[in-house]
């Protein structure tokens, strides 16, 4: 039988589904087979689906249908009360449930909305919900509109009301809250709640997430884009009629604005879209133009040859008209929606109560490691312990996103490379102000430590013939600067490799940083973070055709690497044949590797040679190999070259939808690791942790 939660609002408004993605991401830690359940949906005027699912559903991935993930809507519940009754309503949400409790190991269930007429009726049902499926509940308060007394007596009499219906209610949120009156909300719930368990957290309101969208803006108003598109998910801080000349607007422009004007107003279009490139003003949300009036093909031309430029709208209606319906607009958590998705996360991480409610979850805890669990482990280690890591490529936009997300998490501190007002443009093009004490951008040409670092890489690579004039051209590279800083101590480890080859990446390293003085080969690690677990591929990134000698290296150096994250290690070593059963030049280094791999680790669990289907598949492993300690159970895998580990990897995360995490270079004095030019936003973040961990 699945754990499950159920949260349960005590008024409208709560904001309750923050808490329901939070739980959701709780449980992704423990086990891959999470499920989300709502028992009553409302009805839409548009038929369209419950958005809480669908948010949930699609930002998390999970492996259920739509129509599975709720029993009743509203109004079809009334009819049935007033023909079968509550049992037959509670029948057919037990019969749901059951069904979607087979395939999980954890469901988070969420309650009504308290949208409709009959309030009480739905707070009773919550409560008969909850008691019916045997689920502990979670309540949720709000804060906002109320005073703190009046927030935290809601709660308690809810708490009361359910336990009165035999609920198991087991704490209580507050989300919400006023940010300034923390303290305050915490007092009187710990007067109320003498249990410091049943304190869950309390969730200050946050406006970004209550306020739209420039997407959802144009969705409501039926707006057509001419330009911007990628930057539609900004955040509209407020609006603005232009009615003023150019002069007159400029000094009244604030962050985020979404500006209204008619669409004959060529000069305020055409001052809006440079403002808003101007590092000298605010950056805005957008520029709605009104009465249907559309700019002329030469201005269109312009604009269209403008990278990034400013989203720009066109509707039908009149300025003054468009403006009475913007209040209107309704603000919501979408999938899409990174950066809210992404704000949500980290305000639940951050004010609510972790530890309890995870032991309420930890009986689902796998034995297997997965993907979510990984990464998030990633993150709790680098938090532990704060390094500062260099960022050659700082003018790239994943980059910087990247940058975003881990300063906003308190991950890493980060140095970023590159010309300063490029690094500036780009920075205000993705609405990334960065904190000076979490984020320092140098440009390798005008640093004053450009001097100090050249003389050291001259000293370093004179008897190869570099002068001290070639040794400063040099230095005036990203990826040479970086590596010099890792080397000088002014930097934890490096990351590069979004825009620049693997080579340009390592060779610097190779030259100044050099290999740790027991490892005689550098090579690399895949982390494969797959459903059924987390698996480790090396060398799949660096050496084209490895000796005995090297390949045994990359087993030893794999495997402890796999442990430092977690990863208990039993290395296969791979190759065409399995055992003693094939014959050849390729298959004998590969058994040559393992003979001397296993006399300098002894105590390492490492086989092989085998195939690849015996080092993972069980019945054909135990088949082959009776008895092994590997065979079937492999989660390090090392490839015996570059052509076979590459292509497998690819193969392997494109056919099965696996998070590849790397490559993950080993074996230098100080971490320097690289990144595909394919790499994402995620793939990023992934390397940087990674890299602060191993420094």
């Amino acid at each position: 039988m699945a754990r499950s939660i159920f949260v349960s609002a005590v008024a409208p408004g709560t904001g309750k589904v923050l808490v329901s993605m939070g739980l959701v991401e709780l449980g992704l830690r423990e086990t891959a087979r999470v499920g989300f359940f709502r028992p009553v949906i409302v009805e839409s005027f548009d038929n369209s689906p419950d958005e809480d699912i669908e948010l949930i559903r699609e930002s998390f991935g999970l492996n259920q249908s739509y129509t599975a993930s709720y029993s009743w809507r509203m109004g079809d519940l009334m009819l049935e009360l007033g023909g079968r009754g509550i049992d037959g309503v509670l029948e057919k949400i037990v019969e749901d449930y059951k069904s979607l409790e087979a395939q999980c190991d954890f469901i988070v269930i969420e309650g009504t909305d308290y949208l409709g007429q009959a309030l009480a009726l739905e707070f009773d049902l919550n409560a008969l919900m909850a008691r019916t499926l045997s689920a502990p509940v979670v309540l949720v308060g709000k804060g906002k509109g109320l005073s703190p007394e009046e927030a935290v007596n809601g709660l308690r009499v809810a708490v009361d009301g359910f336990r009165s219906k035999l609920a198991n209610v087991i704490g209580v949120m507050l989300s919400r809250a006023e940010a300034d009156q923390l303290e305050t909300y915490h007092t009187l719930l710990a007067r109320e709640f003498t249990s410091n368990d049943e304190i869950l957290g309390i969730l200050p309101e946050t406006p970004a997430l209550g306020r739209p969208t420039v997407r959802e803006v144009l969705e409501f108003l039926k707006a057509d884009v001419i330009c911007g598109h990628e930057r539609l998910e900004s955040v509209v801080e407020g609006y603005m009629i232009g009615a003023m000349y150019l002069q007159n607007i400029l000094p009244r422009l604030k962050s985020g604005l979404l500006v209204l004007t008619s669409g004959d107003r060529l000069d305020l279009l055409l001052g809006m879209i440079e403002a808003d490139r101007s590092l000298n003003a605010p950056r805005l949300a957008g520029l709605i133009l009104t009465a249907g009036i559309r700019p002329d093909p030469g201005v269109m031309r312009l604009i269209e040859g403008l990278h990034g430029t400013l989203p720009v709208m066109v509707v039908e209606e009149g300025t003054y008209s468009v403006a009475s319906h913007l209040e209107q607009v309704h603000a919501r958590l979408n999938a899409k929606d990174r950066e809210k998705i992404k704000k949500a996360q980290e305000l639940f991480d951050q004010h609510a109560e972790i530890d309890a409610l995870s032991r309420h979850i930890s009986e689902v805890r796998s034995e297997i490691m997965t993907p979510r669990l990984f990464t998030y482990g990633l993150l709790q280690k680098a938090r532990a312990r704060i390094r500062h890591i260099v960022l050659c490529e700082g003018t790239e936009p994943r980059i910087l996103r990247a940058a975003a997300e881990l300063v906003s998490r308190r991950a890493v501190r980060l140095t970023l490379l590159g010309d300063q007002r490029e690094v500036a443009l780009e920075m205000r093009e993705i609405g990334f102000e960065p904190d000076p004490a979490w984020v320092t951008i140098i440009d390798p040409v005008h640093s004053a430590q450009l001097s100090d670092y050249a003389e050291t890489y001259f000293k370093l690579r004179q008897h190869k013939g570099v002068t001290l004039d070639q040794a400063r051209d040099t230095l005036q590279d990203v990826s040479y600067f970086g590596t010099m800083m890792v080397h000088l101590g002014a930097a934890d480890g490096m990351v590069s490799g979004a825009v620049h080859t693997t080579q340009h990446t390592i060779r610097p390293a190779l030259q100044i940083i050099k290999t740790a003085p027991d490892c005689p080969v550098v090579s690399s690690v895949f982390f494969m973070c797959m459903e059924d677990g987390v698996m480790v591929y090396g060398d799949c990134a660096v050496n084209p055709d490895p000796t005995p000698e090297q390949l045994a290296e990359i087993a030893i150096r794999s495997a402890e690497t796999a442990e430092r994250f977690g990863v208990s290690p039993r290395v296969a070593l791979l190759s065409y044949s399995t055992g003693a059963s094939g014959v050849g030049a390729d298959v004998d280094k590969v058994r040559a590797a393992v003979q001397i791999a296993q006399s300098k680790n002894p105590e390492l669990i490492l086989e092989g040679p085998m195939q690849y289907d015996a080092a993972v598949d069980e019945s054909v492993g135990q088949l082959k190999l009776p008895g092994s300690r590997v065979a079937g159970r492999a989660n390090v895998l090392i490839f015996p070259d570059l052509n076979t580990g590459n292509n497998t990897y690819k193969a392997v995360q494109r056919e099965t939808g696996a998070l590849a995490i790397g490559p993950v270079l080993q074996g230098l004095k100080k971490p320097v690791n690289d990144l595909s030019r394919g790499c994402t936003v995620d793939d990023i973040v992934n390397t940087v942790l990674i890299t602060a961990i191993q420094s």
